[in-house]
């Protein structure tokens, strides 16, 4: 992370920058921050390009095949410009940690347990991939985070549709040297298999320090090295001997001979979720406080845009939510902060639901609860990733202004009450990146009480299809800050439903709610909805 340039944008699509993560062929990507303090990953596209009708039409698919992958294990889009824009760009979640390549190259090869964990934790995540019906096409090692909860991949910037191979063009090289697949190498179109082999190629990476086509310190020119990956068998030594054999058929010169990543993680051993966060190296976690730490310091010294309050509008009819999981960008978001002990009295809230009004441009992130033993089990609760960081500010992101007047402060007796709602599931999840579930149930209450107090408590109740497991959430909240119709409540709490749930619901989960009608609750854009949760909350007391 590094100061903005001279020259460089103060905002960028109504979104104040605040530094600069990187910068590529493609364009720059900036740290920037939402009205209501949430941190993003903004990846901007060079003027020259976006001017170019087919770039155009790439940055769209990009954009898709980002939003299309929803797991645990990648970021999600928050935003985007609008078709025609000059610089296009694409807005998602920031992960505040380093990436694999930037880890091992300072800090050498990770140990044998953290080894197979990220083999786990990447497998599950390359399902996830698969089942959106999506190919990443540029695994490697910068596009690898090490995450204090979990790794994610990131950086969908070539991904494409599995059966759109339209789009890339035969006789180009499509990935990153070192860690493509043959056929990439080649110029064909890849499909799944060349996600196994670039992902075999990172985690052989991760154990030695090098590509399984490199010799220590070496940088032969590009044709020998695509025509190592072609023609020569991957170097091994330093691999642990219980994976060295399962990574070879993963780098199987034919797409056909080589495992899926199911038979590869079952092949690890073992599933995803629950053990990474116990096998990093101390100095990893303390590297990603180190910028958790530098990224609170950064949003406390920033400031939102001035941006007037809207005229008032009539209020549209609300419409379902896709549910789309994460999206990705170069550098993502979820800066992971240890959860407050959960008060007595308060047993914490889940998923808020209902519609998301917005730009229709926007597509709004839907977690979901992952099972199996690939998968993690996520919570369902409507997700933001960021804790409050303070900062008023109205704008596009749904946060309110706050007010000079005391009663501001404070919530309005038309919010106090009990709000129900009761949504789908997902009965038609594959159970792998997204729980198999029925039907979905939210209630909120709702007292008075100003800035500051715990003011209500939101309580799920979802039941996985099959097991009977309730993946539902409880959190208190918050209030934050109340104008008008609108208010932002903090999750402060947040516990399984179920007191003999195993798994762990997200902390520090961000509403913003407008009171769109007397006995109605809507979600604004500050917020996201859980797959298959209530479109709308009504009063019922």
């Amino acid at each position: 992370m590094e100061s903005l340039r001279p020259g460089d944008p103060p905002e960028i699509g109504g979104y104040r920058l605040l530094a600069r993560l990187g910068e590529g062929g493609m364009g720059e990507v900036f740290l920037a921050r939402t009205a209501s303090g949430r941190p993003l990953a903004l990846k901007t596209v060079h003027r020259e390009l976006s001017r170019d009708p087919d770039f155009a039409d790439r940055f769209a698919r990009e954009i898709r095949a980002n939003d299309r992958v929803r797991s645990p294990w990648t970021v999600s889009v928050v935003d985007f410009s609008a078709p025609g824009s000059s610089p296009q760009w694409l807005a998602t979640e920031y992960v505040a940690a380093p990436s694999l390549g930037e880890w091992v190259h300072r800090h050498g090869p990770l140990t044998e347990p953290a080894l197979r964990s990220l083999a786990r934790e990447l497998l599950a995540a390359l399902m996830a991939v698969r089942a959106a019906g999506v190919v990443h096409r540029d695994i490697k090692p910068g596009n690898v985070l090490l995450g204090r909860e979990r790794p994610f991949l990131i950086d969908f910037g070539i991904a494409r549709a599995v059966h759109d191979p339209r789009h890339t063009r035969t006789g180009a090289v499509i990935g990153t040297p070192g860690f493509l697949a043959p056929e990439q190498a080649t110029g064909a179109v890849a499909e799944a298999p060349a996600d196994v082999f670039s992902l075999a190629a990172v985690l052989v990476h991760a154990a030695t320090g090098r590509s399984p086509f490199l010799a220590d310190g070496e940088e032969p020119a590009l044709p020998a090295l695509l025509y190592r990956i072609v023609h020569d068998e991957p170097a091994l030594g330093g691999v642990p001997e219980g994976l060295r054999s399962l990574l070879g058929e993963c780098l199987a010169k034919e797409p056909q001979e080589r495992p899926t990543a199911d038979e590869v993680l079952a092949g690890v051993g073992g599933a995803a979720g629950g053990e990474w966060s116990g096998v990093l190296p101390p100095a990893l976690i303390a590297e990603a406080s180190r910028r958790e730490a530098e990224l609170g310091r950064i949003l406390a010294a920033s400031e939102p845009l001035a941006m007037p309050m809207p005229m008032p509008m009539p209020m549209p009819m609300p419409m379902p939510v896709a549910v789309p999981v994460p999206v990705a960008v170069p550098v993502p978001v979820s800066v992971p902060m240890p959860p407050p002990a959960p008060p007595a009295a308060f047993a914490a809230t889940p998923p808020l639901s209902s519609v998301l009004p917005a730009r229709p441009r926007r597509v709004p992130w839907v977690p979901g609860a992952a099972v199996g033993a690939a998968a993690l089990v996520v919570a369902a609760t409507l997700v933001i990733k960021m804790p409050w960081s303070g900062g008023g500010g109205g704008g596009r992101d749904g946060s309110a202004t706050p007010s000079a007047s005391p009663s501001a402060s404070a919530l309005s007796p038309s919010w106090v009450g009990t709000w129900t709602g009761t949504g789908p599931g997902t009965p038609d999840a594959d159970g792998v990146s997204r729980a198999r579930t029925g039907e979905f149930s939210v209630t909120v209450t709702l007292n008075a009480g100003s800035v500051g107090d715990l003011v209500g408590r939101q309580v799920s109740e979802v039941k996985e299809t099959g097991t009977g497991r309730n993946l539902g959430c409880t959190e208190a909240l918050e209030l934050r800050q109340t104008s008008g119709d609108r208010a932002v409540f903090g999750a402060v709490t947040s516990h399984p439903t179920d007191p003999a749930a195993t798994f762990d619901c997200p902390s520090g989960n961000l509403y913003v709610l407008t009171l769109a009608e007397p006995d109605r609750l809507k979600l604004e854009v500050e917020g996201a909805q859980s797959a298959g949760a209530p479109e709308a909350l009504t009063r019922s007391g």
